[in-house]
């Protein structure tokens, strides 16, 4: 394998400007540009490390993954402080890309298909969907998880264009248009009945569409939702259709005892049937992961099991997958990082 280029004295200011050392490795790259990629490049290129991102390319998979992570999915975030009156989701990251980028941040739109960790201090080498080689002191994965969907067309071309079809009830479902309207989930899972449970408190029924004769989920939780009035389970059911034009008006479901089909009238669907972490590129490294696959971190920081690497955001938090929570894991990062190369006299 090739060395990194060498840059020659004279190129060393404008080296140091760029964010590299003068022996051509980057000080700190962000893999990742939801709240948690573009936070960490905030804070990172604030403390002079010239952050460089990595986007990503959109990709379907079999829903739609796109550099910006789930709020490019959503239409109306109200729950993000700062924006009394809301804002959407894409417009939100593009607010933050702004950000990052007023600071000096470098943008690439390419994705990073491997990685060769150094266990040893010596700089880490990431491989990109272009062909390049990078070299890097610290590197920031946060690529996110992405929500597990039906692959139903129409229900991908409704979430594509905000008409009523989410993988995110705590994200969206206390939304004007969702409020006193029949909602449906599809799940049954601690997962599922968390969400189901959160829509009874705005939806005028909520019916939990479940494959089998019973659900998954923990007694606990499958409780707390039956005990609500407004709450219906559908059993033996599976969605092979969704309904509607600009808005969802309903599912088609079919009884996975007899093959009867019926239609389902609601005016929101959640789509809760887990989330999985974008971490396929960093299965050959040395990381450590949850029997989920999420990235395993140490302790209450966001360093992970390699030296100079972290990670931030919904790749390393299955539990609250928010905008605020990722970009808090951001901010972390990226002092962790400028902390750990200042310790070795890299910033």
């Amino acid at each position: 394998m090739a060395g990194p280029a060498l840059v020659r004295p004279k190129d060393a200011e404008q080296a140091r400007r760029n964010g590299v050392s003068e022996s051509g490795i980057e000080k700190v790259v962000i893999i990742g540009s939801g709240p948690a990629g573009w936070t960490a490049a905030i804070y990172a290129a604030r403390a002079s490390l010239n952050p460089l991102v990595y986007v990503g390319v959109p990709k379907q998979d079999p829903g739609p993954v796109l550099p910006g992570g789930q709020l490019m999915l959503t239409t109306d975030v109200e729950n993000y402080p700062g924006f009394p009156d809301g804002i959407s989701g894409p417009e939100m990251m593009l607010k933050f890309e702004e950000q990052a980028k007023r600071f000096g941040t470098r943008v690439i739109g390419e994705d990073i298909v491997r990685c060769e960790f150094s266990s040893d201090g010596s700089p880490h080498t990431l491989h990109t969907s272009g062909g390049k080689t990078i070299k890097t002191h610290a590197v920031i994965i946060a690529t996110g998880a992405t929500a597990n969907w039906l692959g139903l067309e129409n229900e991908m071309r409704l979430a594509r264009s905000g008409g009523g079809v989410s993988a995110c009830a705590v994200c969206d479902g206390a939304l004007p248009a969702f409020r006193n309207q029949p909602l449906a989930v599809v799940g049954g899972g601690d997962t599922a009945m968390e969400e189901a449970t959160y829509l009874t408190k705005f939806a005028s029924e909520v019916f939990v569409i479940h494959r089998r004769g019973e659900l998954r989920a923990s007694k606990v939780m499958q409780q707390r939702f039956l005990s609500k009035p407004n709450a219906r389970v559908l059993w033996n059911k599976i969605v092979v259709d969704v309904l509607g034009d600009e808005k969802i008006s309903g599912v088609r479901l079919k009884d996975t005892v007899t093959g009867e089909l019926s239609t389902l009238e609601v005016k929101g669907l959640f789509i809760a049937i887990g989330h999985t972490p974008a971490t396929k590129f960093l299965r050959d490294t040395a990381l450590e992961f949850d029997e989920a696959g999420y990235i395993d971190l140490k302790g209450r920081s966001s360093a992970t099991t390699i030296p100079g690497v972290f990670a931030a955001g919904d790749v390393a938090d299955a539990k609250y997958r928010q905008a605020i929570t990722a970009a808090g894991m951001g901010c972390q990062a990226a002092i962790d990082a400028e902390h750990w190369l200042g310790a070795r006299g890299l910033t």
